[in-house]
């Protein structure tokens, strides 16, 4: 990663362009991932709204969840030491991210009634669906998280 890169700018111009908030936080890290564009906004599309309008874990989170995974997650499934500090590093990004949001739940980021779930349809992205809506500010959160945790780490 190129340390005048900002990923919190890249998500966000990203989510500006429809993606979800998933695909933009994973879009904006998706070259260190070793993923191509496509690859990644189709590996985060279901993720949006909370899990397609669930409503659930924001999906900024999810987002970076997921491009942590790639950057820095295990595949040896013996190993517990790497399991359990991948966990450990995953719980520092959600809660940092959680202090300075207030929540990982969408609904809750939304200011929406406990329990709500939405229709799986997504909504027409307006100038008042961007005024109503924290998502591109969460987006740009979850990869500023992000990457600050990666350069802390000396990783990407």
């Amino acid at each position: 990663m190129k340390p005048e890169e900002n990923k919190a700018e890249r998500a966000r111009t990203l989510f500006l362009r429809r993606a979800n908030c998933a695909q933009a936080v994973l879009g904006a890290f998706h070259e260190e991932c070793g993923l191509d564009f496509d690859t990644a906004m189709r590996l985060a599309s279901g993720f949006g709204g909370g899990m397609s309008r669930l409503r659930e874990v924001c999906g900024a989170v999810s987002g970076m969840i997921l491009a942590a995974n790639l950057l820095r997650g295990y595949s040896d499934l013996n190993d517990k030491q790497a399991k359990d500090a991948h966990y450990a590093f995953i719980r520092q990004l959600t809660g940092e991210f959680e202090r300075e949001a207030g929540s990982l739940i969408c609904r809750e980021l939304l200011g929406l009634p406990s329990g709500r779930r939405d229709e799986p349809v997504s909504e027409e992205r307006t100038a008042a669906y961007y005024r109503k809506r924290p998502c591109p500010e969460m987006v740009a959160l979850a990869a500023a998280v992000l990457q600050r945790h990666l350069k802390n780490t000396g990783n990407h």
